[in-house]
């Protein structure tokens, strides 16, 4: 492990040690079966700057390769997207709102003829990178057959795609819960298939659409963890960069989460909510040596 190479000190916050240290061991002694990691995808697993600029979205990267409807979907972002953060509108009506916007731009996905050349095309020119650490990570809990979980409200197929493209490799214990496409023989969008997964709902239909990442890339051995097992696994170790990431693991019946947040900007307006509400906080859009860490400890067979 490389961990101990990065002094992360300067960029952690934790609100409350003692407690953090109790669930780090009771996690230690149930053993690594009973452990699992869900984790949202932009701005926790990828950089929230890249080279210097705000780092692109799994979304925000997409290109049909047709600049009408690239248009009209960024039209539908700027008339949604003030009303997904608006204080004063209800859940249940924003909820409609997002399914609304969610729909909306499913459909113009489909009009607009998008392909899966595109899709790959749109990862090679963004702005997305993964954080120092995260290979390493999921190496880790592969090597422990520790199941991840990446949440997201985007699509899946681009998520897999930047897997592909700046990894290089799959992970057989990393399943995706993010909206799915139907391509045709051509490599065309036909469909989207099971649930719409928004950001106000991304974490109800968790588990029941959770989807092998190596099923898509041609592996073919089969997922180590179905669904039941992972209901089994009841301690988590929960990654986010929103407080609302923390509902991630709602579906669950836990024994033991520790949560850890990615305060990544804003910071001198965030980190008092930040720090109540996970157990550990890293600042400044940090690396992700200071879970591996974490992990490593919470995996560690020394007293």
């Amino acid at each position: 492990m490389e961990a101990g190479h990065h002094d992360l000190s300067k960029v952690t916050v934790v609100g409350d040690p003692q407690l953090l240290q109790r669930r780090i061991d009771a996690v230690r002694l149930a053993g690594p079966a009973k452990l699992q990691v869900i984790a949202d995808f932009d701005g926790t697993l990828t950089n929230y700057f890249v080279n210097g600029r705000r780092g692109q979205s799994s979304h925000g990267i997409l290109k049909q390769g047709n600049a009408e409807y690239d248009d009209k979907r960024q039209a539908l972002y700027e008339y949604y997207h003030p009303l997904e953060f608006s204080p004063t509108i209800p859940v249940e009506e924003k909820t409609k709102l997002m399914e609304e916007w969610w729909g909306k731009t499913h459909n113009l996905l489909i009009e607009g003829g998008l392909t899966y050349d595109a899709i790959k095309e749109s990862v090679t020119s963004s702005a997305i990178a993964f954080r120092d650490g995260v290979v390493e990570l999921f190496e880790f809990l592969e090597e422990r057959d520790i199941p991840v979980l990446i949440f997201s409200a985007g699509l899946a197929d681009i998520i897999e795609e930047v897997l592909r493209q700046k990894v290089h490799r799959s992970f057989k214990n990393v399943k995706i819960v993010s909206n799915r496409m139907v391509f045709d023989n051509d490599g065309r969008l036909i469909s989207f298939k099971g649930k719409l997964i928004h950001s106000l709902n991304k974490n109800e239909h968790a588990l029941e659409m959770a989807a092998p990442v190596h099923e898509h890339f041609g592996d073919g051995d089969g997922p180590i963890n179905d669904n039941a097992s992972v209901r089994k696994r009841t301690n988590v170790l929960l990654l986010g960069d929103h407080l609302g990431d923390l509902g991630m693991s709602d579906g669950l019946d836990y024994e033991t989460r520790i949560s850890a947040g990615f305060l990544n900007d804003n910071i001198e307006n965030n980190l008092s909510n930040y720090r109540k509400a996970f157990d550990v906080v890293y600042l400044n859009d940090a690396p992700m040596w200071g879970v591996v860490k974490l992990v490593s400890q919470m995996c560690s067979t020394v007293n």
